[in-house]
C-alpha cells in the first residue's frame, strides 16, 4: 500500500518518483501490473490528472508499458534513460544537488581549460563575463550569460564527452543558475562575491594554472551552496510559487 502524498511541489513528479522507486527496488517486478488509476488516486490521495501525468513520465522513461484494455505493466529491466526531473522532488534539494554536480564537473573543466584553452577560447570566456554584467545592467538575471561562461570553459577543454554532458544538462543547469542568481541578487555582497569568483576562475585559466583554476571553480560553487543555505524560507516559497521545475525558473551564481 502506498502512502498518501501532500505538499505544493509538483505532485506528478513525486508520484512518478514513488512508482519508479517501487520498480527499481523490485517491489514491482518485470511484468507486474501497476495498480489501476482509481487505486492510485485512492492510495496516494492525488487527482487522476496527476496519476496520468506520472504514468506518462514512466512510459516515456521506458519503465512501463500500457496495454490496451489490460492496464499498465512494468517493462523488462534495462539501462534506464537519465531522468533528472524525477531525481529530486522539491526545489530546495534539487538546486543544491545541481550545485554539487556542477562542482564535480566544472572543477575538472576549469583545470583542463587552464592547459588547453586557446586565445580565442579565452576571448569567449571574457565576452561571456562581460555579457553577464551587461545583462544585469539591463535588468536581466544574467543566467544565460552565466551558463555561457561555464560552457565556454568546458568547450575549451576539447573534451567532447564533457561538452555533450553539459549540453544535455543545459536546461537543468540554467534553471539551477537562475535560482542561485535569484538568491544572490537579494544581497549586494552576494552579487559582488559571485562576480569576483567568476573573474578568479578566468584569471587562473588565463595564467595556465590548472590547480588554481580547479580550486577557484570549486570554491565558487561551494560558496554558491553556502549562499543558498543562507536563503530564508520565504525565498524558497517564492521560488516554488514561480513553478520551479528546473526548467521554468524566472528570478535573477
Amino acid at each position: 500500500m502506498l502512502s498518501k502524498l501532500s505538499g505544493p511541489v509538483r505532485l506528478a513528479d513525486r508520484v512518478a518518483a514513488v512508482l519508479s522507486d517501487e520498480i527499481e527496488s523490485g517491489r514491482l517486478a518485470e511484468g507486474d501490473k501497476l495498480p489501476t488509476e482509481v487505486e492510485l488516486v485512492k492510495q496516494l490521495g492525488v487527482s487522476r490528472t496527476v496519476v496520468r501525468e506520472a504514468v506518462s513520465r514512466l512510459r516515456n522513461a521506458g519503465l512501463v508499458e500500457p496495454r490496451q484494455g489490460l492496464g499498465v505493466f512494468v517493462m523488462p529491466r534495462r539501462t534506464r534513460p537519465l531522468d533528472l526531473e524525477a531525481e529530486a522532488a522539491d526545489t530546495t534539494a534539487k538546486v543544491r544537488q545541481i550545485v554539487e554536480l556542477r562542482r564535480a564537473i566544472e572543477g575538472e573543466a576549469a583545470s583542463l581549460a587552464a592547459t588547453r584553452a586557446t586565445p580565442d577560447d579565452l576571448a569567449r570566456m571574457r565576452q561571456a563575463l562581460d555579457g553577464i554584467d551587461a545583462a544585469v545592467a539591463a535588468g536581466g538575471d544574467g543566467a544565460d550569460e552565466d551558463l555561457a561562461f561555464h560552457r565556454s570553459i568546458a568547450e575549451s577543454t576539447g573534451n567532447a564527452v564533457m561538452v555533450s554532458t553539459l549540453r544535455y544538462l543545459g536546461e537543468v543547469l540554467r534553471s539551477g543558475i537562475r535560482v542561485t542568481r535569484a538568491n544572490e541578487a537579494r544581497r549586494e555582497d552576494f552579487f559582488e562575491a559571485v562576480r569576483q569568483e567568476h573573474h578568479a576562475i578566468l584569471a587562473a585559466i588565463e595564467a595556465g594554472d590548472a590547480d588554481a583554476a580547479c580550486t577557484a571553480a570549486r570554491r565558487h560553487l561551494k560558496h554558491a551552496a553556502a549562499r543558498l543555505q543562507e536563503a530564508d524560507d520565504g525565498f524558497w516559497t517564492e521560488t516554488e510559487d514561480l513553478d520551479v521545475d528546473l526548467g521554468a525558473t524566472r528570478p535573477t551564481t
